[in-house]
């Protein structure tokens, strides 16, 4: 039987949420990505239990299988399921470190097995297409140069959207052959820079730092820390405004926009890498992955298009009785 919660435990399940993040933020230096999510997640979990007269404090084991079950039943994806369970064990895991309850009703449940699908990814002409529309996308010739280095560094470095679009004016002064990124955790990592990358920066810093001198004369407006500066809440390019951005650029350069995104990016980055002889740790180094087994994915996608090469191109694969012994 579950025990009630302690005395000195959150009385209300929007509490245990909110102290968990606090605690995550503070000690784990989990981004603000990764709290939000874990929020929805346990928000979502918090209503079903309350939709029962349960809380965090009084569920069991048998009612959060339950819950996962109803998940599973109303269509949800593997990879949701899981992610939801994962932050439940989190919660848990916390909460019975900090003493608010004497058990964890979810440490013996099991996941549900992810699906193994390979990214999806670009050849280098589609690469090379959607950078040719980056520079000629855009209103003014200020959005066609922020448009072309968004692009050029997001493939040059295989960053995160999110890396990309809060990156710090102060780490592209210089002429920098490499960047210094902040990626999750706060862990930071230095990125090499190609050389059309590098023209494409300086030429963006230019307009930039121009267009902020004549609002700092105009406004009064103090100049910004971010090379993607916005008057949004951020102060910076936002994710989502950069995520329409790409889709216009696929649509631009004949592509479907179903097929491209930031990730789809970062994931081209890596496999050409690879498929051009780099090193698998050297690629999970500049992709930021904690484990190598993360970055290994990229060499299935290696051995798929490898395959579908031999199977277009080698005569053997063809059933034209012709082509043997010729």
């Amino acid at each position: 039987m579950t025990e009630p919660a302690r005395p000195h435990a959150p009385q209300d399940d929007l509490t245990w949420i909110s102290t968990f993040l606090q605690a995550q933020a503070a000690e784990q230096g989990a981004a603000t990505n990764t709290q939000l999510a874990y929020g929805r997640d346990l928000r979502d979990l918090a209503a079903h239990l309350a939709a029962r007269d349960l809380g965090f404090a009084s569920a069991s084991r048998d009612d959060i299988e339950a819950y996962l079950i109803g998940l599973s039943d109303a269509g949800m994806s593997t990879a949701t399921r899981a992610r939801r369970l994962s932050a439940a064990k989190q919660l848990y895991r916390f909460a019975f470190d900090e003493g608010w309850r004497a058990d964890n009703p979810v440490i013996q449940i099991r996941g549900p097995g992810r699906d193994k699908r390979l990214p999806k990814t670009l050849t280098t002409d589609e690469v090379d297409r959607l950078l040719e529309a980056a520079r000629d996308t855009g209103r003014s010739r200020d959005d066609r140069l922020r448009n072309t280095c968004l692009m050029e560094l997001l493939y040059a470095t295989g960053m995160r959207v999110s890396e990309l679009v809060s990156l710090p004016v102060a780490a592209a002064r210089g002429d920098p052959r490499m960047l210094l990124v902040r990626g999750k955790g706060d862990k930071e990592r230095m990125v090499p820079l190609s050389p059309s990358a590098r023209d494409a920066l300086a030429a963006w810093l230019t307009r930039r730092d121009a267009a902020e001198d004549t609002d700092r004369i105009a406004r009064g407006t103090p100049p910004s820390r971010f090379l993607f500066p916005s008057r949004g809440k951020s102060g910076h390019l936002t994710r989502q405004r950069f995520f329409l951005l790409i889709k216009e650029l696929a649509v631009t350069a004949g592509l479907s926009p179903d097929t491209v995104t930031p990730h789809t990016l970062r994931h081209a980055f890596a496999t050409h890498l690879l498929a051009n002889g780099a090193d698998l740790r050297a690629i999970q180094t500049l992709l930021g992955h904690a484990d190598v087994s993360t970055t290994e994915i990229y060499t299935h996608v290696l051995d798929t298009r490898l395959s579908a090469l031999v199977l277009e191109h080698h005569p053997l694969a063809h059933d034209d009785p012709d082509s043997v012994g010729d």
